[in-house]
């Protein structure tokens, strides 16, 4: 295999005879942000191990010490908006051929590891944001290590958490999923762990015992049996609980901050606080700083969407981001942040207060019928 390639793809041997597929995002400059090539490469390459009897489960990780990934390409993200923005056919959020592309397929695999038919390893190491909690939240198995930084930063932006994370934040402790959504607040193992968001903390030091026991094992082939013997395999290496993160911590006020009110008043009450954890601190200022219309449309999915089911949050969240491209702050907040770096994002509303209703239910507004949505056949075998 050529080293160059986006995705690198092995297949290990194990005691059983069957084999794993091992899967390593390969662009460890980018901190293995994910581009549409990479996108197309994994899904393929998922398609083929899915089908294939002789492959017991498969692991996914990232090249280099420093991410499994960080999130998406946003460089052609932001292009693209741009030129849509300039075009005949803004009003239309289904005319910027590369979003609509991207997020579909992005989608696509995201759902196809969740509902995967086989056991799926992700070993979380360093950072774990955005794109790459699309892939490592749906494995079976998802590994943290003590490096890792786990966060849906997209308030940042102008977009929101998407990937599924609709669905996954809404199902972390109490209301803990909307204080992430909109504080962008980091969380390491522990609280990684503590929220639902991954399962074994291991160190990265033992990563060689882990995939030695992992080859040394007889496999089955069959996914209960695998999945069981994965969980406890991976057990043997986990660390015992420590001192609690933050959110563990603070779960309390957190809680209480995002008790079902009006959401300009969750986000007052955030923006609010004054707490001397600067993990707190931190959580409120970027909230403060953040993209208005994220933090409306990231408690409106949240709550819009709790009884949902995965294929059908994937499907809004289709139509959520594109709305979110061909409008002005997902632009705007990358060309603050990557492009002129100026970190001065002018925000479209600028504030909470600015957030009109028919503006936030803009986003719901699917452009397909239900028969037409890009997305209808998710979930039809599952």
């Amino acid at each position: 295999m050529t080293t160059e390639a986006p995705v690198l793809f092995e297949e290990r041997p194990t005691a059983s005879g069957h084999r794993y597929g091992v899967a390593r995002l390969n662009a460890e400059k980018t901190l293995n942000a994910l581009t549409l090539e990479m996108i197309d490469l994994l899904a393929a390459r998922m398609r083929a191990w899915a089908a294939n009897p002789g492959i017991a489960f498969v692991l996914l990780e990232g090249a280099g010490e420093r991410a499994f990934c960080a999130g998406a390409d946003l460089h052609r993200l932001y292009a693209s908006a741009r030129a849509h923005h300039a075009s005949g056919q803004r009003d239309d959020i289904r005319a910027n051929a590369y979003a609509l592309d991207f997020f579909t397929r992005e989608y696509r695999l995201d759902h196809a590891i969740h509902t995967y038919p086989k056991p799926v390893l992700c070993w979380g190491h360093g950072v774990v944001m955005g794109g790459g909690m699309g892939l490592m939240v749906g494995a079976s198995r998802r590994v943290v290590t003590e490096a890792v930084r786990v966060a849906m930063p997209e308030i940042n932006i102008g977009l929101y958490p998407d990937v599924g994370g609709s669905w996954f934040l809404a199902r972390a402790p109490g209301r803990s999923g909307i204080f992430l959504a909109l504080t962008a607040a980091q969380l390491g193992a522990g609280d990684a762990i503590f929220a639902g968001l991954a399962d074994h903390r291991i160190p990265h030091a033992r990563k060689p015992e882990v995939l030695a026991a992992l080859a040394a094992h007889a496999w089955q082939g069959d996914r209960a049996d695998d999945d069981a013997a994965l969980a406890g395999l991976l057990d043997r290496f986990a660390e015992p609980e420590g001192e609690p993160g933050p959110l563990r911590r603070h779960f309390d006020l957190v809680n209480g901050l995002c008790r079902s009110l009006p959401w300009r008043e969750v986000v007052h009450a955030i923006t609010s606080l004054r707490h001397p954890d600067p993990w707190l601190a931190r959580a409120a200022e970027t909230l403060t700083v953040g993209s208005p219309t994220t933090a409306a449309l990231s408690i409106a999915l949240q709550r819009r969407l709790r009884h949902a089911s995965l294929a059908e949050v994937f499907r809004a969240e289709l139509v959520a981001s594109l709305t979110c491209v061909a409008r002005p702050d997902l632009a705007e907040g990358i060309r603050a942040l990557l492009i002129d770096k100026d970190r001065q994002p002018r925000w479209q509303p600028r504030t909470p207060a600015d957030v009109a209703d028919r503006w936030l239910d803009g986003f719901f507004a699917s452009p397909w019928s239900a028969a037409d949505h890009p997305l209808a056949d998710l979930g039809a075998a599952t």
